[in-house]
């Protein structure tokens, strides 16, 4: 089975080429929506047959599932690429990536996330999701630097976790989080002081985030257990009026936000300990940016979706009266994955209808009707896992990026594995990082160039540590 790489551009090419008028030749602007062979279905964007050097400058996100989404004035750009790169085969590609790979030896390691291409994912030292990619770089306190084939987001969050003599560096820097982006640090101290002219104050700074802090496993015991005087005064029955608890998908700024006023921070394999944790310390909970984790989460807790208001940054309290909020448990950002909002409750019912029997599994990031109407939800670690424990014969179809979906039919042929989704529209900005841009950023570090190093400043790292061990201790 091809990569979904190789599949988007052998079926561009072969639209093109069908497309283009007799004594013309084919080319981008003759090109329209593709026809997949293997899935029968269209790709979102026939811009994704191109190379992402063509695009990098550009406005927006790109093609792909993002492509509509709105993206601030001041998202990083990626500089162009010497021609040696952008000119080269993928066979040369490769060979100057495995090159330079053993040049550098355990110097370097590359995390790579599932939703990278396969190109991408075969030279990683480690793949995972973003919560595992955390903890991995915390765990390589020898690797000089971290070449990290993911997103801004989490860039930011390795360099956080690792040493400040270790470089993390983003191979592209268009590769970005239209999620993340959804949510910026001016709209969140905003709501905040909204939400404490409604609530009284209720919810005052962390005093524990700042000063001396306990070191590694003690100190992420310490800040899970009992890092904010919220957690002192819960003991004695009063707790805060509102707890930030951000998702992984959010800048540095924002996670520092909560580390510094009693938050943390979650992925979707932590998110229901989280909101324990955080419902432990106070009577409701600001979940930044994705109200959909927010709230499937919270509807397996048991909390009803009327006490789950919906924060839009533009309106007025949110769009909210004070009573709706007083009465809130959570109150969800109004942010989302363009990727999971893509899956609907239709696709459910057509898979199941063309292959009785099949077990459905999503991403929590999906609508809730979406999730409540598949057999299971969970992180895409959770994926992986329940695709690997299948019988032979299984049928599963899953709600999830196409790259890691692909990957996993060609790991158990002996399954039927396919996306609910049938049209092929990987994550836009996932999809920025191609070999050329690993092969540049390799061959870079071999000649003692450091390019595309992501720094967080320290006064933000500092805040943003501390909800990032209260949430790499919040074990699901």
């Amino acid at each position: 089975m091809t990569s979904v790489h190789e599949l988007i551009r052998a079926a561009a090419e072969r639209e093109a080429t069908a497309r283009a008028p007799r004594g013309r030749p084919a080319g981008p602007a003759n090109r329209r929506p593709i026809a997949l062979r293997s899935t029968g279905a269209s790709s979102c964007d026939a811009g994704l047959a191109n190379d992402p050097w063509a695009i990098d400058r550009g406005p927006g996100y790109g093609p792909g599932a993002s492509a509509g989404d709105a993206i601030p004035g001041d998202a990083p750009r990626q500089g162009p690429l010497p021609a040696r790169y952008t000119q080269a085969s993928e066979e040369q590609l490769h060979e100057w990536i495995v090159a330079a790979k053993e040049r550098l030896g355990q110097r370097v390691r590359i995390l790579g996330h599932f939703y990278q291409r396969d190109e991408i994912v075969q030279h990683a030292d480690f793949v995972g999701d973003s919560f595992m990619l955390a903890q991995a770089a915390k765990a390589s306190p020898e690797a000089e630097a971290f070449v990290f084939c993911g997103v801004h987001f989490m860039a930011e969050t390795a360099d956080i976790l690792s040493g400040p003599e270790q470089a993390v560096i983003l191979p592209n820097l268009a590769a970005g989080c239209s999620m993340a982006d959804m949510a910026t640090i001016e709209q969140v101290e905003d709501c905040w002081r909204e939400l404490m002219s409604v609530l009284g104050g209720e919810a005052g700074p962390d005093p524990a985030s700042a000063g001396p802090q306990p070191a590694g496993e003690d100190r992420q015991r310490a800040a899970f257990e009992s890092s904010t005087d919220a957690a002192a005064a819960a003991a004695h029955g009063a707790k805060r009026g509102v707890i930030p608890v951000t998702y992984m998908n959010s800048s540095a700024a924002i996670k520092a936000f909560c580390g510094r006023n009693g938050g943390i921070v979650c992925t979707s394999s932590n998110a229901r300990t989280v909101l324990e944790w955080a419902f432990e310390r106070g009577q409701r909970v600001v979940f930044f940016p994705d109200q959909h984790l927010g709230r499937n989460t919270a509807k397996a807790m048991g909390i009803p979706e009327e006490r789950m208001p919906l924060w839009r940054p533009h309106l007025p309290l949110g769009g909210n009266t004070a009573e709706q909020l007083r009465d809130a448990r959570v109150i969800l950002w109004n942010g989302f994955c363009s990727v999971h909002k893509r899956f609907t409750v239709a696709q459910i019912e057509r898979a199941r209808a063309e292959f009785p029997g099949a077990r459905v599994i999503v991403h929590p990031e999906c609508p809730a009707a979406v999730v409540e109407a598949a057999d299971g939800a969970g992180s895409t670690e959770y994926i992986r896992k329940e695709i690997e424990a299948a019988s032979p014969g299984d049928v599963i179809a899953v709600g999830t990026e196409i790259n890691l979906v692909n990957r996993l039919q060609q790991q158990r042929p002996d399954l039927t594995i396919f996306c609910l989704d049938p049209v092929v529209c990987p994550c836009s900005t996932m999809y920025r990082i191609h070999p050329a841009y690993l092969a540049w950023t390799l061959e870079s570090l071999v000649a003692g160039s450091v390019p595309n190093r992501i720094r967080v400043a320290a006064s933000v790292a500092g805040d943003s540590r501390v909800a990032l061990e209260r949430m790499l201790a919040a074990r699901p």
